[in-house]
């Protein structure tokens, strides 16, 4: 008995596999642009299609009417596409945000290269120069301001600033 299910399922499989070659090489094309209608990848329409073929040739043995294969076939590539799709916007909805501005590894690590110098060439600074500049540029205070806190006039602190500046910038010329 086994080797007479074994047969009738070999003579499935060829059947199977000429009426699937016949309407492979007729209607190939038309499920893809069908697919294609579904879905906006060419790659992806050719592989629904190909995975419509598969599972009809796999339930061969299951259709009742084989005459239908071909509304079969274009059910089949329709529900791929289809569970393609939802599985397209299941995984846009649960995939991690991307961080906004978030900085490159390369960036990062030029960012604190420089902030170093920057401080650096800060400390080398006169102490009134580098008050003036610090209070001014990373307090934001305004030259009255800095002034009070200093306890000088604002003439001074533009010099002190003036001056500062110049100072840093040669110092970091290299960095540019």
């Amino acid at each position: 008995m086994p080797a007479r299910s074994d047969a009738a399922r070999s003579e499935v499989a060829r059947d199977a596999d000429t009426a699937l070659t016949v309407l492979y090489s007729e209607h190939y094309r038309s499920l893809v642009r069908l697919a294609a209608l579904l879905l906006d990848d060419l790659g992806l329409c050719e592989e629904v299609v190909q995975d419509a073929y598969i599972r009809v040739h796999a339930a061969w043995g299951r259709l009742q009417d084989r005459e239908k294969a071909l509304a079969y076939l274009r059910q089949t590539v329709v529900n791929l596409a289809r569970s393609t799709l939802r599985r397209r916007l299941v995984a846009l909805k649960h995939a991690p945000k991307p961080m906004p501005h978030a900085a490159s590894a390369e960036e990062g690590a030029y960012a604190l290269v420089e902030r170093a110098a920057v401080v650096q060439a800060l400390r080398e600074l006169p102490r009134r120069q580098r008050e003036a500049v610090v209070l001014r540029y990373y307090a934001d205070l305004s030259e009255a301001d800095t002034a009070a806190v200093m306890r000088c006039s604002v003439g001074s602190v533009k010099a002190y600033t003036s001056r500062g500046l110049a100072a840093l910038g040669s110092k970091l010329e290299g960095l540019r």
